[in-house]
């Protein structure tokens, strides 16, 4: 196993995932890759302020990433290179899984509306990945 792409934001299940992510690249000598996606809705906003506003969820998306790897307890032997990728997580982490070995989710998100969705990103990855899928179940 060479890579191990991983799928975050910032829930705790992500964070959970992310370390059984480490933990899996450690054994295995695997580099791990850190994803964390946002997607900018501009129906409401002008052309000209698209860019402006991209770039704020950019830098909104940026803090909650460093968030969750400075949480996170790497081993000094894994490599991670962590990403903020704008689209949708879904196309994003299934892009990703055509490079990596394995692709790593939790359960649920961020809650919400979202969060009684049972898993609706990590159910559409483990559906359409082109590599195998864990997802790792949300703590108790």
């Amino acid at each position: 196993m060479r890579t191990i792409v991983v799928g975050v934001d910032d829930s705790r299940g992500s964070r959970v995932a992310l370390d059984w992510a480490l933990d899996e690249a450690r054994r295995h000598g695997a580099c791990v890759e850190v994803l964390h996606t946002f997607e900018v809705e501009v129906a409401w906003i002008d052309a000209a302020e698209t860019a402006h506003w991209s770039e704020l969820q950019r830098e909104a998306a940026q803090a909650a990433l460093s968030t969750v790897i400075e949480s996170a307890a790497a081993p000094a032997t894994v490599e991670v290179d962590a990403s903020v990728v704008e689209g949708n997580p879904v196309t994003v982490l299934v892009e990703a899984s055509e490079h990596a070995d394995l692709l790593v989710v939790g359960s649920r998100g961020r809650g919400g509306l979202r969060g009684l969705l049972l898993g609706s990103v990590s159910q559409r990855c483990v559906e359409r990945a082109r590599c195998p899928v864990v997802v790792v179940p949300a703590p108790g």
